[in-house]
């Protein structure tokens, strides 16, 4: 496989599986001079590992980063960034069950019918461990972004677990960090946990919508047509392990509304700067940021791996059952909000590149 990478100048490659001895992450221009060290990557690292809690897969890893290249005396030298993340409690032989047998919304099959090899050891590079490399690298990119953008502030959230939303009205921005679900909504938060405690104890799961906000994004960023940063954003966030649906602002809701409910209104604020009535966009129009919030969602499925028997065919085309034992997540949308955050960052780092790259400044002045 040689699509690993994704970014322009900014550009990260990910490397290793779920149950190889390692994984990481090859990040490719970083500006030099920015401060980093291993202990400002873990601190993101540490929000998605497992094992946090009953409520994720109880797989024990201490998903400790090492940095290998491209920083000396705590600071980028303008070369790639090599990291590392040590695989330390696998169990392959959970999976010896498995290895002539298909797992139902698994990838399984599909690797098999392209490639011909089948990784049975867990999910390969479709395994969802994958995305600590993403977030090693999004931790690399926020501390790089605080030198060229420093009022970008990036939070992901939980909006829906299952069938059960949040309550917008109760939207709390100091809760998202109070409860295992990273949810803004403290009521939302109490229901959700005696639901996916039922889920789990019948080694069922669900899916999730996750919500990424990132503030402070100054306008200009993204270019027409082919460089949308909406195109990259989505790109990016549909690339995340079981992710099957990505919105931009109002996203699909869009379709009910009329032109004069859709239309942002748009204002000059005190400061002299254009203001909007609302953000139906998504801080985002023509590809190009607004210098409004911009808003992505994206739909997680529910973890394939469950202990309910359900049925498939084998390698040689015989019939079968099957139940995936193991240690997995009964909601992965739990672990991706963090993945999400790494994401935007990323995207948000490269544009921020490229825009200082053709323009270097906003040439467009208002008023």
């Amino acid at each position: 496989m040689s699509l690993n990478t994704f970014g322009h100048l900014f550009r990260v490659t990910t490397w290793g599986e779920s149950h190889g001895p390692a994984l990481g992450a090859t990040v490719d221009g970083v500006p030099p001079g920015v401060p980093i060290d291993e202990a400002m990557i873990q601190h993101w690292l540490d929000r998605r590992k497992p094992g946090q809690n009953k409520y994720t897969t109880q797989r024990r890893e201490p998903d400790a980063v090492k940095i290998l290249s491209g920083v000396f005396e705590g600071q980028t030298t303008g070369t790639s960034v090599q990291l590392m993340i040590e695989n330390t409690d696998q169990r392959s032989k959970d999976y010896s069950e498995i290895m002539e047998k298909f797992r139902p919304g698994h990838a399984d099959i599909t690797y098999w019918q392209k490639y011909g090899i089948r990784d049975y050891r867990g999910g390969g590079r479709s395994s969802a461990r994958e995305t600590a490399a993403r977030v090693a690298a999004g931790g690399l990119a926020r501390e790089a972004i605080k030198a060229l953008a420093p009022d970008v502030q990036i939070t992901g959230y939980m909006v829906q677990m299952g069938p059960h939303g949040i309550d917008r009205a109760r939207f709390d921005w100091d809760q998202i960090e109070q409860n295992p679900f990273w949810v803004p909504d403290a009521q939302a938060a109490e229901d959700w946990a005696v639901y996916l405690d039922e889920l789990r104890k019948s080694g069922n799961s669900v899916g999730a919508v996750i919500e990424v906000v990132a503030r402070g994004v100054p306008a200009g960023l993204g270019a027409p047509i082919y460089g949308k940063l909406d195109t990259d954003l989505a790109a990016a966030m549909m690339s995340i392990n079981a992710v099957k649906g990505v919105e931009i602002g109002e996203g699909m809701a869009a379709a009910a509304l009329t032109g004069v409910e859709n239309a942002d209104e748009i204002f000059m604020g005190n400061d002299g700067q254009p203001v909007y009535s609302s953000n139906h966009a998504g801080g985002i129009l023509g590809g190009i940021s607004t210098g409004q919030d911009v808003v992505v969602r994206f739909a997680v499925k529910p973890t394939s791996s469950i202990l309910n028997t359900r049925r498939t065919i084998t390698k040689s085309g015989e019939a079968t059952e099957i139940v995936t034992k193991g240690r997995h997540d009964p909601c992965v949308g739990i672990r991706a909000v963090p993945v999400g955050e790494a994401m935007m960052a990323c995207v948000i780092l490269d544009h921020l590149l490229l825009h200082r790259g053709q323009v270097g400044a906003n040439r467009g002045q208002i008023g």
